[in-house]
């Protein structure tokens, strides 16, 4: 059955009215799942497969019939370890209705039907009994629910139904043991992305809010790869902490708790932030050890196991507070059912209660601005680009109209001079917060913000003015893709009859380039698995690609590729340039072409960025930073989020021109959409 859903278009800002299957959200999430990266991730594969035959030998050495339960089986694979380890029966419980049925399918492929039972429920919902789900309690319980942040999938409540309902007392557990570990830094580059900083325009400084400095934060946690952040951008301010650990084999209780760890502060600084990962011992011995730690705390970073499911923690602390060396501090770490935050304390308070609720954004702001807002804000370089251009193109009778979300630009043309600046803020909560940062520096009716959309702006609005600078960054929340933020360029096309003949456009127009790229690891979320541990899992490879072929392989998809190391094969490349001194065209767009191989190396696909030219001389990158060197590295902005297509199969490249990478790309007007095709082709 198809239904008719609506949909908001980021690019036009147009609600789409489109035909959708029944199951278009489960291949939404198919296509962008990261099962592939878990079975690439051989060292846990390895590790869950050794901690499962130790827990089975020592069932039997007890003499008992062994019995398993795994819940969140996904494709069955710890199952399949489990009873080839000798289990005699497995149930495994996967909620997830097209991971079940592939599941389903790669237990009777390899053969194990007769032993393992997959059953598509939650596990709480699981029932025991003669006519339930499961004929027995199970004596080893293995389980994947974890996420970056060890407990965000629900991790501690379906341990406790678990304990309550489903395994026998004494039970064995793979996982046996998880262990949370923190450290307490000092990082300018990290507290960016959670506090406005002040801001330097033109001898102004422009000061964040109050309630934005004193607000606690958003509530989630930021997960990021850690071991891209360069060990000299923070300073460790105490030792690396363990913070608290988690039986498997015992009952677990979900309820909220808080633990302390204690320690001398190893230098003097600003305590700002909380780097944290866990670890999971297989084994009770802990002989058997799976770590999230990032690839700077390794003696050899060369033996980091790269895995994209479970990544690094960043937690921001409410306040930042100034210690000194050798003072003693106590660094409280809090969770309830799904979710830890930290706090920092003084050894003389040593009544230490449990937080029950975690902190939550007061200010709005944290919910306005992303972390990587919040980090694009700060940016200095950024804003001096953006003052800059202003500078250049202001007059005092100047009358702007700022088209962004969240946007300082029209408070800069303010301190910069200009007669009157209007705002559009579409998001009341948006307003507010530009309102905040307006009153905070007495400018509060220096700026019009305007609630309304481009299309119901008036020149009433505008007090009777036409408008000689349009400006945008452009910034919007809904945008995901590089192409998005041509969203200005409609809201520019729907105010054209308000602006004057002789009217700036900032930016004046942008282009998107493309670089062939090999990735050192990002590749493994795409790639075919095939088989894993010995056992064929390729129906799973089937669903994925069956739900990428459903849209999804047409299409680039966003990543903050600063995270994710790659080499550049070609030389960037400018592919369509949209020219925002006009209005968007009837017609679509095409560009087609080629560009050679100048690298040698694995090609996986393609990245795509933005450059907005802000005005002749002045250009932003939302993608390269700097040039690619010789050898082929990529620096990318860290505030956005680029575009990569990926091949559905790669091909070395000789780098000596024998190679080409052929592009076809269409920007449809209508849509907004930017249709592609990339392959490799010999000359």
């Amino acid at each position: 059955m198809k239904t008719f859903c609506g949909r908001a278009n980021p690019t036009t800002g147009a609600l789409d009215w489109v035909e959708e299957s029944e199951e278009y959200d489960y291949h939404q999430e198919i296509a962008r799942s990261c099962y592939a990266d878990m079975l690439h991730d051989k060292d846990r594969n390895e590790k869950y497969y050794e901690g499962i035959r130790a827990a089975v030998s020592r069932v039997k050495a007890r003499g008992q019939r062994v019995v398993v339960l795994d819940i969140g089986t996904g494709t069955g694979l710890l199952s399949m370890m489990a009873v080839t380890a000798g289990a005699d029966y497995c149930y495994a419980i996967e909620v997830f209705k097209p991971m079940a049925q592939a599941a389903t399918c790669i237990v009777e492929r390899n053969g194990f039907s007769d032993k393992i039972k997959v059953i598509n429920k939650h596990s709480t919902e699981v029932t025991v009994g003669p006519d339930g789900d499961m004929q027995e309690r199970a004596n080893i319980l293995v389980t994947e629910l974890f996420d970056t942040e060890l407990i965000g999938e629900g991790a501690l409540p379906s341990y406790e139904h678990a304990h309550t309902h489903l395994v026998q007392t004494g039970c064995e557990a793979v996982p046996h043991r998880a262990t949370v570990y923190a450290q307490l830094v000092e990082s300018d580059m990290l507290w960016k992305w959670s506090q406005l900083q002040p801001i330097e325009v033109d001898g102004n400084k422009l000061q964040p809010p109050p309630a934005v400095v004193k607000c606690a934060g958003a509530p989630s946690v930021c997960d990021i790869q850690l071991s891209q952040v360069p060990p000299e951008s923070f300073t460790p301010l105490g030792p690396i902490c363990t913070m608290f650990s988690v039986d498997f084999s015992k009952p677990v209780s979900s309820a909220a708790q808080s633990y302390t760890a204690q320690f001398k502060a190893q230098t003097s600084g600003r305590a700002q932030v909380v780097l944290s990962w866990w670890d999971i011992d297989m084994d009770p011995n802990g002989d058997i050890v799976c770590t999230m730690a990032p690839s700077w705390n390794y003696s050899d970073p060369r033996t980091y196991p790269w895995r994209d499911h479970w990544m690094q923690s960043v937690y921001f602390l409410p306040v930042e507070e100034h210690v000194s060396e050798g003072e003693e501090l106590n660094l409280v770490g809090s969770h309830d059912d799904y979710s830890l935050w930290y706090s920092l304390t003084h050894s003389e308070q040593n009544d230490v209660k449990v937080e029950k609720f975690r902190p939550c954004c007061t200010c709005q702001a944290h919910l306005v601005w992303t972390r990587p807002r919040f980090g694009e804000l700060n940016d200095e370089q950024r804003t001096e680009s953006y003052v800059s251009a202003l500078r250049s193109i202001l007059k005092p009778d100047s009358v702007c109209l700022s088209v962004s979300d969240g946007s300082l630009l029209p408070i800069f043309a303010h301190l910069l001079g200009s007669k009157k600046v209007f705002s559009l803020e579409n998001s009341g909560m948006a307003k507010q917060v530009i309102e905040q940062v307006l009153h905070a520096n007495s400018l509060k009716h220096e700026v019009q913000l305007l609630g309304i959309r481009p299309e119901q702006l008036s020149l009433a609005d505008l007090e009777g003015n036409q408008i000689s600078v349009l400006m945008g960054e452009p910034y919007f929340s809904t945008s995901l893709l590089p192409w998005h933020s041509l969203f200005f360029w409609y809201c520019r096309t729907a105010v054209a009859q308000l602006l004057h003949p002789n009217a700036t456009i900032l930016p004046r127009a942008a282009t998107l380039y493309i670089v062939a790229v090999e990735f050192r690891d990002l590749w493994r979320i795409r790639a075919p698995c095939g088989t894993c541990e010995g056992f064929d899992v390729s129906p799973m490879d089937e669903m994925i690609q069956q739900s990428l072929d459903y849209r999804e392989s047409w299409e680039a998809e966003p990543h903050p590729l600063w995270e994710y190391p790659c080499h550049a094969l070609t030389k960037p490349q400018p592919v369509m340039t949209f020219d925002f001194t006009q209005c968007v065209p009837e017609q679509p767009v095409n560009s087609e072409g080629t560009v050679p191989f100048t690298g040698r190396g694995r090609c996986h696909g393609v990245a795509l960025w933005m450059e907005f030219q802000l005005t002749e001389d002045i250009t932003v990158s939302m993608g390269l930073t700097k040039p690619v060197s010789e050898e082929g590295v990529c620096e990318w902005n860290p505030h956005r989020k680029q575009g990569v297509f990926f091949f559905r199969s790669t091909r070395e490249t000789s780098g000596d021109g024998r190679e080409d990478l052929s592009y076809n790309l269409t920007f449809e007007p209508h849509t907004g959409d930017i249709t592609m095709d990339f392959s490799i082709t010999e000359p």
